[in-house]
């Protein structure tokens, strides 16, 4: 299944606020009357709801999502832990958390255009996974500041999440340390994420 690339607000109607995906939000009215038609749903449509939340917000597709799951699932420690950290240190979200790109679909412009630098390094695969002590940077052009510019002037610096430091001047920033689950920006619950693919298998 390829990469969602339909209407944004169809999405957030259904499955709730999705930062990486949007900024925007819909109103309040249709969220309403979407949520009185629902009526009642199957353990199985609230799993799945949970698993599209975490595909749509993070934009990965389906077989992504599920070769992340199964690298959890061979990891140490809690699977649904350890999957929300694995998405988290992808370097397209950690330029979004950074406030270097307003949505994670804008970030994954930024690398697969190379406009950005790991360690002094151009890297064009948003998929790469980040470390702690990593240095991520603009490319040294204009055009690649001014973009991240851009963002970094609408973006909220009080939410910059404890495991990453931002240098707005230096178009810069690091990765302390491996995120703590618990500081994830997105309301989900990951252990259904795991039900839902146990059961599929």
């Amino acid at each position: 299944m390829s990469r969602y690339r339909g209407p944004r607000f169809k999405k957030i109607r259904r499955l709730g606020t999705l930062p990486g995906l949007t900024n925007k939000r819909p109103r309040i009215g249709s969220d309403l009357r979407n949520q009185s038609r629902s009526g009642k749903k199957s353990q199985y449509r609230i799993r799945l709801e949970e698993k599209q939340k975490l595909r749509f917000h993070y934009g990965l597709t389906e077989r992504q999502l599920l070769k992340y799951v199964r690298i959890a699932a061979k990891a140490k420690g809690s699977t649904s832990q350890v999957l929300l950290q694995l998405l988290e240190m992808r370097l397209d979200n950690i330029l979004f958390r950074l406030g270097m790109a307003s949505t994670i679909p804008r970030a994954r412009q930024l690398v697969n255009h190379r406009h950005i630098l790991v360690n002094g390094r151009i890297v064009n695969i948003p998929s790469y996974r980040c470390k702690p002590r990593d240095i991520i940077t603009a490319w040294d052009e204009e055009k690649s500041k001014t973009m991240i510019q851009n963002y970094l002037d609408s973006s909220s610096p009080e939410e910059l999440p404890t495991h990453l430091t931002l240098h707005p001047f230096e178009y810069k920033g690091l990765v302390n340390q491996i995120i703590d689950s618990k500081c994830v920006g997105l309301k989900i619950n990951e252990l259904l994420v795991v039900e839902y693919y146990s059961r599929q298998t």
